[in-house]
């Protein structure tokens, strides 16, 4: 589809010999006024709008501002006699995107429109870019409706748009870059870069020059000038994942940064000014890494401005089924197939199921599912052992072939014992009755009562 390009000028001997020279690469519209011009505005949809700065009647500056009104977004570029220099530069401020002395030079001319064309390209982007960030990130996007999760948005809600710093605390698994991100989308920084680092996942010898930069000499190998972390993140969000990881001499450096905004380099003494907002994440216990004297005290106070506690997958026990059905619908989409249907057994064991690896374990889960069974359903005899708890080697009399581990203190009442052998059981025995109360030894009546007392035990056989 070529572009359209709406010229206007009062001269018509311009217009024509402007239009002479791009007509052969783009679609021409012509206005010798102002007023003829805003018709064409309304009636068509240009990329560039070329406009004289003095016409008879309305100047080129109205052009420009009726241009940028509309929703289509035209660029707008200039042309003006060498005395308007000034007058040009201030539609520039208005929103314009260049400008062209006359006699207007069509090679100058041509390559500043492409020039344009790339710029509202890129604009463009940019903006659908963000609109998804936003979309996705958005506090419409966040699966489940516990108490426990809308008590942690809520606290979101409320810090985002501030500058201050924040620490997440959580599990692994339970979506603290997530909500970081979430952050910094929700924050007036949302147009800014957000830059994550995962300080466990780098050398203690590489992390200070990853997070502050350093100059070409500073160490062996450095063969260049390179900026950090810090200075890629100016005007943005740094996230910093399990920072409880980081070494004294880089948590030195964190705190001055936090106290004074700037930092130096490695291999320098000049200090560097960012605006960076700065989101730390851990699963450890830093009040207890400061007992021990593994983090600095001081380090430690001006990151607890605003901690965040995300809840364990098992502390919000009530969001899994939600969890479970939306990254099936997810991962079915996304393999172009259909979604494994849970049985009420199955999902009733994946809800009592801990979930030690959270949302990530869960997601994990649902892939497997989707890419293994391809549709169908899934009950509870379908599920990997552990998340029914039933141990059906040891049920059924066969050797597991591997040494036997030193015991485990076994902390369950005796009633819970008892409730997990018969559900192993049961499991084993794929709901069969008869054959769970052959592998307990005891009584199918025996089970029987069992199962009415604790009706739960029921595999709907």
């Amino acid at each position: 589809m070529r572009h359209s390009i709406l010229i206007v000028d009062d001269e018509k001997h311009t217009r024509d010999g402007l239009a002479a020279a791009l007509e052969n690469e783009f679609e021409i519209f012509q206005a010798g006024d102002a007023e003829e011009a805003f018709r064409y505005l309304e009636a068509e949809t240009f990329a560039v709008v070329l406009t004289d700065l003095r016409m008879a009647g309305k100047s080129g500056l109205k052009v420009i501002e009726k241009a940028l009104q509309m929703p289509y977004h035209p660029v707008c570029i200039m042309m003006t006699a060498y005395g308007n220099v000034e007058t040009a530069v201030e539609a520039m401020k208005r929103g314009a995107y260049d400008f062209l002395t006359k006699p207007v030079s069509l090679e100058k001319l041509e390559i500043l429109i492409h020039r344009a064309l790339q710029s509202r390209q890129l604009v463009k982007e940019n903006t659908t870019l963000h609109d998804r960030l936003d979309k996705h990130y958005g506090f419409q996007s966040i699966v489940g409706n516990s108490k426990a999760l809308q008590t942690v948005l809520d606290q979101v809600k409320q810090v985002a748009p501030t500058k201050a710093s924040i620490l997440l605390v959580g599990e692994t698994g339970t979506g603290k870059e997530l909500l970081a991100q979430m952050i910094h989308q929700n924050s007036p920084r949302a147009r800014g870069p957000f830059i994550p680092v995962h300080c466990a996942a780098l050398p203690a010898s590489l992390l200070e020059s990853e997070l502050f930069g350093h100059e070409k000499g500073a160490f062996t190998g450095a063969s260049e000038r390179r900026i950090g972390r810090f200075e890629a993140a100016d005007g943005g969000t740094l996230f910093l994942d399990e920072m409880g990881e980081l070494d004294i001499s880089t948590q030195v450096k964190l705190l001055r940064f936090l106290e004074t905004r700037s930092f130096e380099r490695l291999g320098s003494n000049k200090p560097i000014h960012v605006d960076v907002r700065l989101v730390c994440a851990t699963h450890r216990d830093l009040a207890d890494l400061v007992a021990k004297g593994a983090f600095r005290e001081d380090l430690f106070y001006r990151l607890h401005v605003v901690p965040i506690r995300l809840p364990a997958l098992r502390e919000r026990a009530e969001d899994i089924p939600v969890l479970l059905d939306h990254y099936l619908r997810h991962f079915a989409k996304e393999n172009s197939t259909t979604a494994p249907r849970l049985t009420p057994g199955g999902l009733a064991a994946l809800q009592r199921y801990a979930w030690p690896g959270n949302v990530r374990e869960l997601r994990n889960f649902c892939e497997n599912a989707v890419v293994m069974r391809k549709g169908g359903e899934i009950s509870e005899y379908d599920l990997d052992p552990k998340f029914t708890g039933a141990a059906a080697p040891l049920i059924s009399g066969q050797s597991t072939g591997t040494t036997a581990a030193a015991p485990v203190r076994n902390t369950l009442s005796k009633e819970e014992n008892e409730k997990r052998l018969l559900r192993s059981a049961l499991v084993e025995a794929r709901g069969n009755r008869t054959k769970a109360a052959e592998l307990m030894g005891i009584s199918r009546r025996t089970l029987h009562r069992k199962i009415a007392e604790w009706p739960e035990l029921d595999t709907g056989s």
